[in-house]
């Protein structure tokens, strides 16, 4: 798809496109926006001729992708890999630059990657290097049931937040290849979230079932990452406890079975485990058709998106809406501002209004009309940059 380009200020930025949505449920036609350096000024109607004439798409505030694994890659031998460790930042760098840029291209603006020593190293390229990638927030090293009691696991945290954390990833379960049974203590659970909170870090936790959702929401953590198993007693537990919701269920899925071959043979990738992902896909479905019905849970936009899922974020919101029933604009807040919000950036993006960043994209139709319109970004702008 084509649209105009016209000269203008370096400053001084307008955009013009038949439709803007601004990312809380608004919706204006024939809308223009006029941005200063990185931040949005004004939103509006103009006659003033735009630098860009975006014609007949649909303009909105860049995704924002709660979880996902930037870092992680196929190696040299075809398969999985999760930088572990700081000594791998150089040798993983090429491969998360192009996980960056795949993920921005798609229209993802920013994300959370939960998480990697090399997501620092990555983001300071991101950051003064010449290809684009999303603003990139990290939990580098999660706490696990081998981290230890509830001392060790405070000075993880005090660790994690002294090199540079966004937030702190706890696992309180087990993967779902393993059955997803309880792995930490309303103790351990009570020591890394209150420790986040003294030093003012959020806290995603992996937990997939009612038992490890339940302490992981008693400690006051923030966010539960999957869910898979929950039952609509516990959904209702996380939404009265103000804790927001960030369920899994398509692009993970999907993209381990599109590249079995990269993953078996590495952890738990085994037949058995692969087995068990198929069984967990419609129960993942039937429990986020179960979550829609809850009264006031904040349900967020995250993938999991790991090695081969970079760049097809924006497949997980498009399956919540044709497979799971999620409303289109419902689906597009929860990867705007309420993403933004979970993450305590909501008075900077997610929402396209005079003082915000400029993070925006513009789609080739109408994702309200039509979610796969989603996988046609013909426009991305980052902080008031045309990338």
């Amino acid at each position: 798809m084509l649209f105009s380009m016209v000269a203008s200020a370096q400053n001084h930025v307008t955009i013009h496109a038949a439709q803007l949505l601004d990312g809380k449920g608004g919706i204006v036609k024939d809308a223009f926006v006029v941005i200063e350096g990185s931040k949005i000024i004004s939103v509006g109607h103009s006659k003033e001729k735009p630098t860009y004439e975006l014609g007949n798409t649909t303009l909105m505030p860049g995704g924002i992708d709660t979880h996902v694994h930037i870092s992680w890659h196929f190696d040299e031998n075809g398969k999985t890999h999760d930088p572990d460790k700081e000594s791998e930042n150089e040798h993983s760098l090429p491969f998360g630059l192009q996980n960056a840029y795949a993920t921005i291209k798609g229209g993802i603006t920013t994300v959370q990657s939960i998480g990697s020593p090399a997501d620092l190293f990555l983001r300071k390229h991101i950051e003064s290097g010449p290809i684009p990638g999303p603003r990139i927030l990290t939990s580098i090293t999660p706490v696990t049931d081998e981290t230890g009691d509830p001392d060790k696991i405070r000075a993880h945290v005090k660790e994690m937040a002294s090199k540079g954390a966004d937030v702190i990833k706890i696992f309180a379960s087990k993967s779902i290849r393993d059955g997803g049974g309880p792995t930490l203590s309303l103790e351990q659970l009570q020591a890394a979230c209150g420790q986040a909170k003294e030093l003012n870090l959020r806290t995603a936790v992996h937990a997939h079932g009612p038992e490890s959702v339940r302490r992981s929401v008693d400690a006051g953590c923030n966010s539960i990452e999957h869910g898979v198993l929950l039952d609509r007693e516990t959904l209702e537990y996380i939404a009265s406890h103000g804790a927001y919701f960030d369920p899994n269920i398509g692009l993970i899925f999907r993209n381990y079975f599109e590249n079995k071959e990269h993953y078996i043979g590495i952890d738990n990738f085994t037949e058995e485990g692969f087995a068990k992902m198929h069984d967990a896909v419609p129960t993942a479905l039937k429990m986020f058709k179960e979550a829609l019905q809850v009264k006031g849970l904040k349900i967020v936009f995250g993938t999991d998106a790991v090695a081969g899922a970079h760049g097809r974020n924006f497949e997980e919101l498009i399956y919540r809406v044709q497979e799971g029933g999620q409303n289109p604009m419902e689906a597009i807040i929860s990867a705007t501002s309420r993403a933004a919000e979970s993450l305590r950036l909501d008075k900077e993006i997610g929402t396209i209004a005079p003082g915000m960043t400029a993070d925006l994209i513009a789609l080739d139709g109408d994702p309200l009309n039509d979610i796969t319109s989603l996988r046609k970004v013909v426009f991305v702008m980052k902080s008031g940059r045309h990338l």
